[in-house]
């Protein structure tokens, strides 16, 4: 079979980039993980699944799709992390300034560097909220301040950040941690209480960086880290629809996702993550 190359596989007169409201901007990059490889594959998996995804939402009763949705090419950068954020950050400036709504497909979660920058850049008062099964916040890892797991301290030299399904962090990070924002997996799973304590938490423009390692790895096997004990699906969705409802989402990213051939399962889920956010972000009522 051919490989897709248009997220949803739409008619071309829903994914022209002059007509297009949104830009689903690939970023295969891989260099910095330490454990299961295969980030890099990510993407092209993603937009793969998303052909046989129904772009009716039942819950919103809409098709986002017809606002648009171009498909850029992937960035080209394979080896070098500052190579890549100059590069990723680049593009998606570009983007916005042409008022695109930028959705970016990772790769590891070291190109969320770029598209946290690219944004805090372009809007007022941005803060950022991670879900991720960890916490990123080292200073630097094997040699680079922009490996996959210093995304959150880079990301907090530009903007007040909040963290959301956390239950793996190494010794020194427990000591950077605002315990404050930080909503810990063990805490949170089984109840919806902490929603409007963590909406409080966020400045009116959000960025939204979503590390599939965040699900528990029943749903989402496929990701170079897999944390026991995480989030579930309708959860994640219900706390998802309140954030877009309440807040301006001003971009969002999908990373981490290691696709496994014989299980297409991951991919799915994140392809329909990507489309459930642009439903609630276009088409909430």
């Amino acid at each position: 079979m051919k490989q897709q190359t248009n997220f949803g596989d739409l008619p071309q007169k829903y994914c022209a980039y002059d007509k297009a409201k949104i830009v689903v901007l690939p970023a295969p990059f891989d260099a910095t993980s330490t454990w299961i490889k295969g980030a890099d594959k990510g993407p092209a998996a993603i937009i793969d699944a998303s052909a046989n995804m129904e772009t009716y939402d039942i819950e919103t009763d809409s098709e986002v799709y017809k606002q648009g949705i171009f498909t850029d090419k992937p960035i080209k950068e394979k080896k070098s992390p500052q190579i890549m954020v100059a590069e990723l950050k680049a593009r998606t400036l570009k983007h916005i300034k042409n008022k695109k709504y930028v959705v970016t497909l990772g790769g590891e979660h070291s190109v969320s560097t770029a598209t946290i920058q690219a944004h805090v850049e372009s809007f007022k008062n941005v803060s950022v909220l991670q879900f991720d099964a960890h916490a990123d916040l080292r200073e630097e890892y094997h040699g680079t301040k922009y490996n996959h797991a210093c995304v959150m301290a880079r990301a907090r030299e530009n903007a007040a950040i909040v963290q959301v399904g956390i239950r793996s962090a190494a010794i020194e990070e427990s000591k950077l941690v605002k315990k404050d924002n930080v909503f810990l997996a063990q805490d949170i799973y089984d109840n919806n209480k902490w929603f409007d304590k963590c909406l409080k938490k966020l400045t009116k423009n959000v960025y939204l960086t979503i590390d599939l390692d965040a699900f528990d790895p029943a749903i989402l096997p496929s990701t170079g880290t897999p944390e026991p004990g995480g989030l579930g699906w309708y959860q994640t969705l219900v706390f998802l629809k309140k954030l877009m409802k309440q807040k301006n989402v001003v971009g969002f990213d999908i990373v981490e996702l290691c696709p496994n051939p014989k299980n297409k399962a991951s991919d799915f889920l994140a392809a329909k993550l990507v489309y459930k956010l642009l439903s609630y972000r276009f088409c909430l009522k």
